[in-house]
């Protein structure tokens, strides 16, 4: 079992490195190779239990993708991705459960909604490795990746509630559910914000890159695991630290940054393989538990459940998306109107101002929160199914109150709903894409102008910096050698872009290398202070920010390197 294992894990990592070497979606190649090679009798069988497959996998996946999801563009994008991953998911889990009793009565209600509550929840891994390569807007990136964060957390609530039911634990009783869902929220988040802080403090005064990252792959699992012993969502734990961490990380030291970066692509692409190969090798495993009698039946209410999952999708997103715009409208209009109920004169300055920011700002949301009709469509098509729905499936086939036949029929409909979405959007998904060319232009000019604009603002503070610290040089090294300061410093300021690396070479001989080692730090941590002024004043964005500081990290890398090359002589 463990060379099979092994050899499986080998395997989905080789046949994921060719697809990312060709450029095609790993996810789908995987499963696809996977799929095909569970039909050879010499391939293994492997079963893991749904409940572990989730506790192991889940964490660090949410934990890698909140860390890099901008919690700015997040919030601002909150009121469409809770439509989403709350809406959406309670819709499409209620469609498919009334359509699943009525193809299937032996399911019963209680088992139909189970059904709907395992397969409602989208994985947005495809869909963003897509999106990323064929270069989708931010906004339908913000909305992908923070609906596949928090979707899940609906998804394994309502899983909770209706397996309460099938066992006997529980009546369903819709207040107690969605009381059940407030405390999972409130819980998960606030365990997640307290690991977020914790973690944050530890990377603040650890400068060892080695144990904050060996802490970072720790934590997802101690947050998770203690949110769901509360009865929280370890979802939204995993997901509320993530973003809190990656929303702080700029602050740490820069060798914190360079190895974490590597450190979860590597263990993402690792488990994201594993995943999705496993997915296509459980076919042959779900097809042998099907009783003859039931295989039509079964396959007649996969291909209904796999038909609403397509359909609902758009369905919702178009008039969720409507409404949302007209919901901030009307706030603007009301905003408007009491606005002009009151006289200017009669109201205090402070109250007058808070009110023109807080109109400001609702205008600003509605012309966030707009997306076109061909980015709708993308987000309607971007629906594919992955890791939490299978793993729920198996999970439940170990409930005590479902029939057999029953449970055979949740894992088979989970399968063929997971590979059905994954071969049918994730094969159409790039095309579609291309076809609508959903692209922004007036995204990449706004990065130009921000970019432009942070440079020149930079270059003024770096000379601010520079002119403090000719008087502390005078003060050290005296009055003569300040001509050798201010050509270096000349140098220094002659780098206007933040892509340029800082000549180590540039330090005159009469003065050493480490005289000059933390003038050049310093020259880069008052430009990277700066980044993050301008990211909290919101004016630059989140993700230009990052772009910004990683090459300002690499300098810095590059001159600790230059450094200790020199002092090993």
């Amino acid at each position: 079992m463990d060379a099979a294992f092994f050899y499986i894990v080998v395997g989905a990592v080789a046949v994921a490195a060719i697809a990312r070497w060709r450029g095609w979606p790993a996810p789908l190649l995987v499963t696809i190779v996977a799929l095909a090679a569970s039909f050879l009798p010499f391939v293994p069988e492997i079963t893991i239990d749904g409940h572990v497959l989730l506790n192991i996998v889940l964490p660090p996946l949410l934990y890698s993708a909140a860390l890099d999801v901008s919690f700015v563009s997040f919030s601002r994008s909150l009121p469409q991705i809770r439509r989403l991953g709350i809406g959406l998911v309670v819709v499409t889990a209620v469609a498919v459960g009334f359509v699943a009793w009525w193809l299937m009565p032996s399911l019963t209600l209680p088992g139909a909604l189970l059904l709907g509550a395992i397969v409602a929840p989208p994985d947005a891994v495809s869909a963003a490795a897509i999106g990323r390569k064929l270069g989708l807007p931010r906004r339908v990136m913000t909305v992908l990746s923070g609906e596949s964060l928090i979707n899940d957390a609906t998804s394994l609530t309502m899983y909770r509630v209706f397996a309460g039911v099938i066992v006997g634990a529980a009546s369903f009783v819709l207040w107690e559910s969605i009381w059940q869902f407030l405390v999972a929220v409130v819980v998960g988040v606030a365990v997640g914000v307290v690991f977020g802080i914790v973690l944050h403090q530890l990377r603040m005064r650890v400068s060892d890159p080695v144990v904050n990252g060996t802490f970072g792959l720790l934590a997802p699992f101690g947050a998770y695991g203690i949110a769901e012993h509360l009865l929280g969502s370890g979802v939204l734990a995993v997901v509320a630290m993530g973003l809190f961490v990656g929303y702080n990380a700029p602050r740490t030291d820069y060798l914190t940054r360079q190895q974490e970066a590597p450190l979860w692509l590597s263990a993402d692409f690792l488990l994201e393989s594993f995943v999705f190969a496993y997915i296509g090798l459980q076919l042959p495993r779900v097809l042998a538990d099907l009783n003859d009698g039931a295989v039509g039946e079964v396959i007649v209410l996969a291909i209904g459940v796999l038909l609403v999952v397509l359909i609902v999708r758009p369905l919702f997103v178009y008039p969720a998306h409507a409404w949302g715009q007209w919901w901030l409208r009307q706030k603007v209009r009301r905003w408007e109107k009491h606005r002009g109920t009151v006289p200017e004169e009669r109201e205090r300055p402070a109250k007058r101002g808070h009110r023109a920011r807080t109109e400001q700002q609702l205008k600003a949301r509605v012309a966030e929160s707009a997306l076109s009709w061909k980015d709708n469509a993308v987000i309607s098509w971007a629906g594919m199914r992955g890791v939490v729905t299978l793993a729920t499936a198996l999970a439940a086939a170990d409930l005590a109150g479902l029939d057999p036949n029953a449970e055979h029929a949740i894992v088979v409909v989970a399968f063929v709903v997971t590979v059905g979405t994954l071969l049918l959007q994730g094969l159409t998904l790039p095309w579609m894409i291309r076809r609508l060319e959903v692209v922004d232009d007036v995204e990449a000019k706004e990065d130009e102008r921000q970019i432009a604009a942070v440079r020149a603002r930079s270059r003024e503070v770096g000379k601010a910096y520079l002119r403090e610290a000719r008087t502390r040089w005078a003060a050290e090294y005296g009055e003569e050698q300040l001509r050798t300061f201010d050509a270096f410093a000349k140098r220094l300021v002659k780098f206007e872009s933040d892509a340029d690396a800082v000549a180590p070479d540039a330090a005159p001989a009469q003065i050493g290398y480490e005289q000059f080692l933390p003038l050049m730090k310093g020259w880069l941590s008052v430009r990277r202070a700066l980044l993050l002024e301008e990211r909290d004043a919101g004016t630059l964005s989140e993700e230009v920010m990052h772009e910004l500081i990683a090459a300002m990290d690499a300098e810095e890398l590059a001159l600790d390197a230059r450094a200790a090359t020199r002092y090993s002589r």
